[in-house]
């Protein structure tokens, strides 16, 4: 897990081939006011889900794990909390694996939380269980998925 700011992408964007990519498109682009969807940066290697989600409160969120695809979670409106836990500390999976959709689900308590305001980022990698949306009301923010 890396937690960092858009200002600061240039310091992480050497850890995958694409996370430059990335970090270029959102930073050029106004995606705040673009339309929600799938945006398709580079076919199934690199898209981006720009979403406006209402969050949940922490008892009620579940944890995700997924396999072939990083998650870089970036906040553009409101504020998010994302939990995770330590990947050998899971115990109670509630969905196991698909590789359609790459995720299995587990309900064990998240042991620590990331607070996101707009502009910082979130990166989970497999071996990173997360469990995102937490909080109160709307926000806006992109789940760029990023293949191995």
């Amino acid at each position: 897990m890396i937690v960092s700011n858009l200002s600061n992408s240039s310091r992480v964007e050497a850890l995958h081939p694409l996370f430059k990519t990335l970090f270029d498109y959102v930073k050029n682009n106004d995606l705040l006011h673009a339309e929600l969807g799938r945006i398709v940066i580079d076919g199934d290697n690199l898209f981006i889900n720009n979403v406006n989600p209402e969050c949940v409160p922490a008892e009620k969120q579940v944890l995700e794990l997924h396999r072939d695809y990083i998650d870089v979670h970036i906040l553009l409106e409101g504020a998010e909390t994302i939990g995770w836990k330590v990947i050998e500390d899971l115990k109670q999976e509630i969905k196991p694996y698909e590789k359609e959709g790459d995720c299995a689900l587990y309900s064990d308590k998240p042991s620590t939380f990331v607070h996101l305001q707009p502009g910082e980022f979130m990166i989970v990698y497999p071996e990173d269980p997360h469990a995102p949306l937490i909080g109160e009301g709307k926000i806006r923010k992109l789940i760029a998925k990023v293949k191995l």
